[in-house]
C-alpha cells in the first residue's frame, strides 16, 4: 500500500484488490507527515475526521466515479466547518456549506483531506505572496512553486493527494502545474459554478482541477461541471466524453517574434522538443502572431480589472489594511486609481481586441504554448516582488479574458531535469478536445507522475462511438480534420470518434467549384474500392443546422463502414459526378490532396 499510487486508475485498481478508503487516507496522512512541509496546507482535517468520511462511503459503489480519492481545497474555496483565510488569518471565517463544486465531489464519492496554501486572496502567479511558510517547489525548493494556487499544486506533485482544487483567474492553475510536473485543467468560463468561493475576479475566476493525469483532471472537471442556477456567471456547457486525439489538429504555437523566454535557452530547447512530440502526436504546427493576445492580457493587470479584487473584499481591506500581505495590499489598493469611465474604456478595448484575435480559430483548432517563460527563484521575488510574477503570466494572462479554455500539459524535462510544461488553447466549450490531444502529448512526453517517480499508467481506452444525445456523422472530404470545413464540426460541438474507411463500394470523385474543393461519395453497385472516412460525434440539438448548410449536388445519407457501423454521412446525386475526375484509386480526399499538392 506504502508505493500506491493514488492517480484513479491505480486507486480503482487498489480497491478492487480489496484495499479500504480507510487504509488509503491513513497512507495520505503518513505521507503528508513525511513530506514535513508545513506550507502546504493551512487547515488540515484531522485524521480521524477524513477516516470518518471514508467510513461514510460503505461499500464500493461504481455509480460514483471518484468514491474513495482523497483530495485537497485551495482555501479560498469553501469545506463546511472548516475556516475558509484566503491566506489571510485576520480575514477566515468557517462556513457552514461546502462550496458547489465542493459538494458535487464529496457526492461523487471523493474525500477531503485539507485547504491548501495561496498567493493570498489569489493575487500572484508565485506562491510566495502568504504569511504562512512558502509551499516547497515539489522538484527545486529554490524555485517558487507558482500561485496562486502553491499547496493544492504541490500537495498533487508529491502524491500527497489524488487531485486537488484551485482557482484561475490569470493562470493560477496553469503556472503551478507547470512548475511542478502535472497536469492543470482550467475550464471554460461558468462550467463549474464558483459558488462558495472567494472571489479575484468574479467576471474572470474559475475552479480548476490539479491532477496526476490528464484523464483523472478531466474526470473531477466531469463531475463539477453543472448549472448552478444560484451563480449568476454559471452556464451549461457540454462535457463530451473524452474520446481520441483528433488527427491532424491544426496547433498554433508564437512565432519568432512573440515567442519568448526571457533569455533561458533550455526553456527554448524544451519548448522545440514539444513541438515534435506534438507533431508525434499527430499535430500539424502553425505559427502565430501572438501580439494581439498579449496586448489583452495587459488589460488584465495594467487595466481596471483590479477594480473587481478590491470589491471581493472591499470592506475588510479598508477596514483592515495591516492584515493584508503587503504586496497584495498594494496590487489591490491600485484599483482606486482607475474611474467607472476606465472601466468602461478597457471593456471598449477588450471587445476590439478580441474581435481582432477571435480570427485565429478559422486557421486553427487549438494552440499550444509555453506554460511560462522560464522557472524563476524565490530569491528572483525578493529582489523583485512584481516583475517575476508578471513574467510567469506572459501566456496566461490573456484566457479568461478572451473566455477560452486551456490544460496544462507536462512535457520532457529540462537538461537541467526540472520540469517543462506546454499550456494547450481552445475557445470556451472545448475542453473535450483539449483533454484528447493533452492525454496524448502527456504519453508521447515518457515523464513521470509528478515528483512522485512512478510511470503513467497506460491510457485508457478512449470512447470510439456516440453517446446519448449525439448523432455520428462520416466525412469523407473538406469535413475532415485539419481541413477548411473542419469547423463546421467543431463550432457545433462535434467531436473526432474514429477514422475508419467504408465498405468496398464506394467511388469517390473530384467534384468542380469550389474554394473550398470537395468530392463526391459515390456508392455503385460494382468496381467500388475502400474510401477513408472520419466519423465526428454531432450533438442533436445542432445536427440540424449543420445538415442545412449542405450545398448540392452534396447531401447526408447512410454510409456504409467496414467496422459494420452505419453513420449518417455525405453522399452525392449521381448526375453531379458525370465529367467529375474519378480519384477513387487515391483512397481518399486526404491522400488525393496531398498528391496533388506534391
Amino acid at each position: 500500500m506504502i508505493e500506491l499510487s493514488l492517480d484513479l486508475h491505480c486507486l480503482r485498481l487498489a480497491y478492487a484488490d480489496g484495499a479500504s478508503p480507510e487504509e488509503v487516507v491513513r497512507l495520505v496522512y503518513s505521507r503528508i507527515k513525511a513530506a514535513a512541509d508545513p506550507g502546504i496546507f493551512i487547515s488540515l482535517l484531522d485524521e480521524e475526521t477524513a477516516l470518518a468520511h471514508a467510513r461514510a462511503l460503505g461499500p464500493y459503489d461504481a455509480d460514483k466515479p471518484l468514491w474513495g480519492a482523497p483530495f485537497a481545497i485551495k482555501d479560498n474555496i469553501d469545506l463546511a466547518g472548516t475556516p475558509t483565510t484566503a491566506a489571510c488569518p485576520d480575514f477566515a471565517f468557517t462556513p457552514k456549506e461546502d462550496a458547489f463544486c465542493v459538494a458535487r465531489l464529496v457526492a461523487a464519492g471523493a474525500i477531503p483531506i485539507g485547504k491548501t496554501n495561496l498567493d493570498q486572496f489569489a493575487t500572484g502567479l508565485v506562491g510566495v505572496r502568504s504569511p504562512y511558510p512558502v509551499p516547497l517547489n515539489s522538484f527545486n525548493a529554490r524555485v517558487v512553486p507558482g500561485g496562486s494556487s502553491s499547496g493544492s499544486a504541490v500537495a498533487v506533485a508529491r502524491g500527497l493527494v489524488s487531485f486537488a482544487l484551485g482557482t484561475d483567474t490569470a493562470g493560477s492553475g496553469r503556472v503551478p502545474a507547470g512548475l511542478n510536473n502535472i497536469v492543470g485543467l482550467k475550464p471554460t468560463l461558468g462550467a463549474i459554478s464558483t459558488r462558495g468561493i472567494v472571489p479575484a475576479c468574479r467576471t474572470l475566476d474559475c475552479v480548476s482541477i490539479f491532477a496526476l493525469t490528464v484523464d483523472d483532471a478531466y474526470a473531477v472537471f466531469a463531475e463539477m461541471a453543472a448549472f448552478d442556477p444560484q451563480d449568476g456567471y454559471s452556464r451549461q456547457v457540454p462535457v463530451t466524453p473524452l474520446g481520441p486525439a483528433q488527427p491532424a489538429l491544426r496547433l498554433g504555437i508564437p512565432d519568432a517574434r512573440t515567442l519568448t523566454f526571457a533569455g533561458d535557452d533550455q526553456a527554448r530547447a524544451a519548448f522545440d522538443h514539444a513541438k515534435k512530440e506534438a507533431i508525434a502526436a499527430g499535430a500539424q504546427i502553425l505559427e502565430l502572431d501572438f501580439q494581439p493576445f498579449f496586448d489583452v492580457a495587459r488589460l488584465l493587470y495594467e487595466g481596471p480589472w483590479v477594480a473587481e479584487r478590491y470589491q471581493a473584499i472591499r470592506g475588510f481591506i479598508d477596514s483592515k489594511p495591516d492584515s493584508v500581505y503587503p504586496v497584495t495590499h498594494a496590487i489591490i489598493e491600485g484599483a482606486k486609481r482607475f474611474t467607472a469611465a476606465d472601466a468602461f474604456e478597457a471593456l471598449y478595448k477588450l471587445a476590439d481586441l478580441r474581435q481582432a484575435a477571435s480570427s485565429v480559430w478559422s486557421s486553427v483548432d487549438a494552440m499550444m504554448v509555453p506554460t511560462y517563460p522560464r522557472p524563476r527563484s524565490v530569491a528572483d521575488l525578493s529582489a523583485d516582488p512584481l516583475g517575476p510574477n508578471s513574467e510567469l503570466g506572459t501566456y496566461t494572462n490573456f484566457v479568461n479574458l478572451m473566455d477560452m479554455c486551456a490544460l496544462a500539459v507536462p512535457t520532457a524535462l529540462r537538461a537541467d531535469g526540472f520540469p517543462n510544461s506546454v499550456t494547450l488553447i481552445a475557445p470556451s466549450g472545448r475542453d473535450g478536445l483539449l483533454a484528447a490531444f493533452g492525454a496524448a502529448l502527456h504519453a508521447h512526453a515518457g515523464v513521470s507522475l509528478g515528483a512522485t517517480g512512478r510511470e503513467a499508467p497506460q491510457t485508457t481506452m478512449r470512447s470510439r462511438r456516440a453517446q446519448a444525445g449525439e448523432i455520428e456523422v462520416a466525412v469523407v472530404g473538406a469535413h475532415l480534420s485539419g481541413m477548411a470545413l473542419n469547423n463546421e464540426l467543431t463550432s457545433r460541438g462535434g467531436r473526432f470518434l474514429r477514422a475508419c474507411p467504408t465498405t468496398p463500394e464506394y467511388r469517390l470523385f473530384a467534384l468542380p467549384g469550389g474554394p473550398p474543393r470537395r468530392p463526391g461519395l459515390l456508392r455503385v453497385a460494382s468496381g467500388g474500392a475502400a474510401i477513408a472516412t472520419e466519423v465526428w460525434a454531432m450533438p442533436e440539438a445542432t445536427f440540424g443546422s449543420f445538415v442545412a448548410g449542405v450545398p448540392a449536388p452534396l447531401g447526408i445519407g447512410t454510409t456504409r463502414l467496414c467496422d459494420g457501423t452505419h453513420p449518417k454521412g455525405f453522399i452525392v446525386e449521381n448526375v453531379a459526378t458525370n465529367g467529375a475526375e474519378d480519384i477513387t484509386t487515391w483512397g481518399g480526399w486526404r491522400a488525393y490532396c496531398a498528391g496533388v499538392a506534391a
